[in-house]
């Protein structure tokens, strides 16, 4: 699918019927309406049965960023280390 113009935050929002018309009438093939301020791609309206069915995929890059995050500080303590740290019995938590 070839990208859809930029239009104008105000042309947009002209064009916010036209585009709801178009997401009842294709469904999640209807094409998005991009739009920002000076034509500059800044946000998109897009079918809310493709957003169902991009939301799982959305989960998983903000959870891939946050194991990413995590992992850039280091090796993790195992939790029998640290219950032992606090008197507690390691055992417990292996």
């Amino acid at each position: 699918m070839a990208i859809p113009p930029v239009l104008a935050s105000k042309d947009a929002r002209d064009e916010l019927p036209r585009a709801l018309k178009r997401f009842r009438e294709e469904g999640i093939a209807a094409a998005p309406l991009i739009f920002g301020a000076h034509r500059k791609a800044e946000a998109v309206i897009i079918p809310f049965e493709l957003y169902a069915e991009l939301l799982p995929i959305i989960e998983d890059m903000e959870i891939a960023a946050l194991v990413r995050q995590r992992a850039a500080r280091g090796p993790a303590t195992p939790l029998s280390e640290v219950a032992g740290r606090l008197g507690l019995d390691p055992g417990d938590y292996r």
